[in-house]
């Protein structure tokens, strides 16, 4: 059965702040902990900060104020870069017409575990393949990946975060661009690996009701950060109003806490 270990913190920010220039703060002064097993949704408006802050997590930007800390250590010495996957904005947005396989792109995702220049394992492609299986995409590992549906391809870029064997995915707007049906197949594998697998997932999106009706918790952030445990919480505090400074209706969400 699935759990949140409210004790064990695998990303954990204290009064972090961001600005590009000295007089640009695009984040400021936030305080977030995601715990072991976190489905962690995090919303807000456009130019609110929320890829800003999945960067600070991941280490691809360095606050100007406040502290990181990755699996209970400081960013700056931390190094098992393999425990933690990334899905950037648009990861599927790549040439249709280059050359590579689906099960090479998955491949990639071992780089970051066995290095950049070393042969592929039998371990390596059993882990791609055991990837490939939890997406259901098994079946077209020998496909070019250009020529696949932006849902496949989608499934494919789990799958490449998944091959390095990690401890927790973030994802950043992953369903931009996607009709509604394949978005809801979407969500329905991140429940899957967050449930089957433990795996800890944090998910940047703009939309609200997904986020409500998918997540275990909720971060909602608009320069700064309005923090709710819960779904159920967000909506009737009026978090939405706070995060994108205008009145918005409450998020109608059927959210089940999973023990």
């Amino acid at each position: 059965m699935h759990t949140v270990d409210h004790t064990t913190n695998l990303i954990e920010l204290k009064n972090v702040s961001f600005g590009f220039t000295a007089h640009d703060t695009v984040i400021r002064d936030v305080t977030l902990a995601v715990h072991r097993g976190d489905y962690l949704g995090i919303i807000g408006p456009n130019g609110g900060g929320k890829t800003t802050l999945l960067k600070v997590m991941l280490g691809l930007l360095k606050p100007t104020k406040g502290t990181v800390r990755l699996f209970g250590k400081d960013i700056s010495k931390f190094h098992q870069w393999s425990k933690i996957g990334y899905v950037p904005q648009k990861a599927s947005a790549f040439d249709p017409n280059f050359p590579v396989t689906v099960e090479e792109v998955v491949a990639m995702g071992t780089y970051a575990r066995r290095g950049l220049f070393h042969r592929t394992t039998r371990a390596d492609r059993s882990k791609v393949h055991q990837a490939l299986e939890h997406v259901d995409m098994l079946e077209y590992r020998h496909r070019l990946a250009g020529d696949l549906s932006g849902g496949q391809q989608q499934r494919i870029f789990i799958a490449r975060a998944l091959a390095g064997d990690p401890e927790i995915i973030l994802l950043d707007e992953p369903t931009v661009g996607v009709d509604v049906s394949t978005q809801e197949q979407f969500y329905h594998l991140l429940k899957k690996l967050n449930h089957e697998l433990d795996l800890t997932l944090v998910l940047v999106s703009h939309e609200l009701e997904v986020v409500a009706r998918e997540t275990t918790e909720i971060a909602s952030i608009n320069n700064t950060l309005v923090y709710y445990r819960t779904p159920e919480e967000l909506a009737k505090s009026g978090g939405l109003e706070l995060a994108y400074g205008k009145s918005l209706k409450h998020v109608r969400a059927t959210h089940h806490k999973h023990a």
